[in-house]
């Protein structure tokens, strides 16, 4: 790996570390232990993406080396979609100081920054197309996990997930709908990435 695309690299896992951080100290104000916070934050997509992302490309800073070419795209894939669920239907643009800080790290700078650094320097390998099936496990695996959380618990972290406003016909939907989304955008990182190998 080349200096400046480590240096890129460094960037990344720090926004992303810092990002992190400052969720958790926001977090824990509300919560009176460390286990609760951390318990919370495990909830979001958005948290759990971004922590792939800082612990991916810490590995990277540190040993200099890229991660399989499928990985990276998948990561970025992932994350690009935080971003865009976020800005299209979550946004809160009315926070301030480390609240508006924290939220832009985690949804909008480290998103930009990996498909950033992705484009310039990942390896842009001719991906087959079934990758996209398997780039699903996580946000699919993701949406098991936390509605299983919910049906003990009443808390869904995203109101297009809440069976108890919608119903467990709509938001099965809404999960059809999402997996849908991420296989499509999939495939169009797919394609950008065996253009790019051309």
């Amino acid at each position: 790996m080349g200096s400046k695309a480590r240096l890129f690299v460094i960037i990344i896992a720090l926004a992303a570390w810092a990002g992190l951080v400052a969720q958790f100290f926001l977090t824990l104000e509300d919560y009176p232990t460390v286990g609760a916070t951390l318990w919370r934050l495990a909830r979001y997509f958005t948290i759990l993406t971004n922590l792939m992302v800082a612990v991916s490309y810490t590995v990277m800073a540190a040993t200099g080396r890229r991660l399989a070419s499928g990985w990276l795209a998948g990561l970025t894939l992932w994350i690009t979609i935080v971003a865009v669920i976020y800005h299209a239907l979550l946004a809160n643009y009315d926070k301030t100081g480390l609240d508006l800080v924290a939220d832009h790290l985690v949804h909008t700078v480290v998103p930009a920054l990996v498909v950033i650094w992705w484009i310039a320097f990942a390896p842009h390998n001719r991906l087959g197309w079934k990758v996209a099936a398997i780039w699903l496990v996580w946000p699919l695996g993701y949406l098991g996990y936390v509605l299983v959380r919910g049906a003990f618990d009443g808390i869904y972290p995203y109101f297009f997930l809440d069976v108890g406003r919608f119903g467990a016909s709509q938001v099965a939907l809404n999960v059809v709908g999402l997996g849908l989304a991420f296989w499509l955008a999939g495939l169009g990182m797919i394609a950008l990435a065996r253009r790019r190998a051309r």
